[in-house]
């Protein structure tokens, strides 16, 4: 059994076409991210940090991506020995039940958000260098201060720095 220690999960859903026009079984139509005119499905992907799949599923292409993490979640809970993880989507996996159902003791929601789309005041706040946090650290880091001292490299090389979006 493979254990899992304070990790962080990468979810995604990407779309698989057909070169048919007839929909049947889980090839429907649906949102395609190429604007293809065919019959798609759907897959939804669970990763570690270290890109190693963890859980997958197959969805019809109508399916909503957003209603397919949380079963395949479960699957991760029951199938793996897990401590702590925070599960990482980009925007279009983030709907409310999502946030919430993780929204937990020993776990986290991460929704990643494209730096060029934000307004002005948060594309300066997200680029700021101070007010980076880390899991069970209390206190922030100005990490542009961490490249100065070789200690500070040594002991944060490989951790997950964050910024908590209600500090903001």
């Amino acid at each position: 059994m493979l254990i899992i220690h304070y990790k962080i999960l990468y979810y995604d859903c990407t779309n698989y076409f057909f070169e048919i026009e007839q929909e049947s079984s889980d090839k429907q139509y649906g949102p395609s991210k190429e604007n293809r005119p065919n019959p798609i499905v759907e897959m939804g992907l669970f990763m570690d940090g270290d890109g190693i799949p963890l859980a997958f599923s197959i969805h019809s292409g109508n399916t909503n991506e957003q209603l397919t993490l949380q079963p395949l979640e479960k699957k991760i809970l029951t199938d793996f020995s897990l401590a702590k993880f925070i599960v990482c989507t980009d925007a279009g996996l983030s709907s409310t039940d999502n946030r919430k159902f993780n929204d937990r003791k020993d776990r986290a929601f991460i929704t990643t958000q494209s730096v060029k789309k934000l307004k002005n005041h948060l594309k300066q706040w997200a680029l700021a260098t101070e007010g980076w946090s880390l899991p069970q650290v209390k206190g922030t880091f100005d990490i542009s201060q961490l490249a100065l001292s070789e200690q500070a490299k040594e002991s944060y090389q490989n951790s997950s720095f964050y910024k908590d979006f209600k500090n903001l």
